[in-house]
């Protein structure tokens, strides 16, 4: 009886040791993951031409990062779209692996997850209408100004205008879910500027007529891919992965694809 009852837990737990094996993770490869075999990265498909949707696929420089690294992991990649701030959320909560939505490092951020070797830079700037007071940054900044700044809500326009702006009393930031949301309360004259990514600016301002972009930069930044900090392994293979791609040209060439050279 008793050698009856040692075989039967034995089995019990070889077969308890590979449920857990399985569970949420890659066939072969190790590696935890939301769901077994799938890379989930978090986005919010308003930022052009990082990622945006062509009918109902999300198309754009992250989408095809985040499938050429999910190639190299063995897995496939599924994409949800979410507001830009509940990303970080996301992939700390284990609701996705990787976030990758033109995300930049901030300190912030470092304190909720993990970010990968930067593998693009991104520039802030100003969208003005054309007849517009504001001519430079420098006039954002200027003694007495009192401007309203539209942002997208938790981006890094949002961070920069509020600690340079909004808390230095120099003006008011009104924060959108969505770029666009920014730029139609710019061109109905409820905002005085709007500080977005270049790259989206300029597909706003070139489907909008009567917005420019200011000839002076806001800032510039790097962008990289958010990753759990409750998951090394998978952080770790995500940027060894982006890290090989960056080193064989592929990023670049998915780059260029999408943001012809000036």
């Amino acid at each position: 009886m008793k050698k009856f009852f040692a075989i039967l837990m034995a089995a019990v737990l070889v077969m308890t040791m590979a449920a857990c094996a399985g569970e949420g993770s890659n066939n072969g490869s190790g590696l935890n993951t939301v769901e077994k075999g799938v890379l989930v990265m978090a986005t919010n498909a308003e930022f052009p031409p990082y990622e945006y949707r062509e009918g109902e696929t999300i198309v754009g420089i992250d989408a095809e990062i985040a499938e050429a690294i999910a190639k190299k992991l063995g897995l496939t990649l599924r994409i949800e779209d979410m507001e830009f701030d509940s990303i970080i959320s996301a992939v700390k909560g284990g609701k996705a692996d990787v976030g990758l939505a033109g995300m930049t490092v901030t300190d912030e951020r470092l304190e909720e997850v993990n970010f990968s070797a930067s593998y693009a830079t991104g520039v802030q700037v100003v969208i003005v209408t054309e007849d517009s007071k504001i001519t430079s940054v420098d006039d954002l900044f200027a003694e007495g100004a009192n401007h309203t700044i539209g942002v997208q809500l938790s981006t890094t326009g949002d961070i920069y205008t509020t600690g340079d702006i909004e808390d230095a009393g120099l003006g008011t930031i009104e924060r959108y879910n969505k770029g666009a949301d920014a730029v139609m309360a710019l061109k109905s004259g409820k905002i005085d500027c709007v500080v977005i990514d270049n790259e989206p600016a300029k597909a706003f301002v070139a489907a909008n007529e009567g917005l420019k972009i200011l000839e002076t930069e806001y800032i510039t930044e790097d962008y990289a891919i958010a990753m759990p900090k409750s998951n090394t392994a998978l952080a770790e293979a995500v940027d060894k992965a982006l890290q090989e791609l960056i080193a064989d040209g592929t990023v670049q060439k998915i780059i260029d694809k999408y943001i012809s050279a000036e």
